[in-house]
């Protein structure tokens, strides 16, 4: 799923900085949030509230990585309510 990983000048901005993660974060959900970023964590936020899903990345910092982010992302969409349609008079 290369369309959730962020940007190549935000992950080149970001460099692993520890110093840059919050800015990273937002930033990083601001790309999420948009499409085709959207559908695909959509995606894996119904697999997840259905199933364990499994994130695999190459950082060697287990805190401050695009996973994490991601990771917090999909749990959020997961837990969201599922409205049922409803009709209106």
């Amino acid at each position: 799923m290369r369309d959730v990983a962020p940007s190549t000048p935000l992950r080149k901005w970001f460099g692993h900085d520890p110093d840059r993660f919050d800015e990273f974060r937002s930033r990083y959900l601001e790309e999420l949030r948009q499409e085709p970023a959207r559908t695909l964590v959509e995606s894996l936020a119904t697999l997840a509230s259905q199933d364990v899903v499994t994130l695999v990345y190459g950082a060697k910092d287990e805190t401050h990585n695009q996973a994490v982010v991601l990771a917090d992302e999909v749990r959020r969409l997961a837990r969201r309510p599922r409205h049922e349609p409803h009709a209106h008079p």
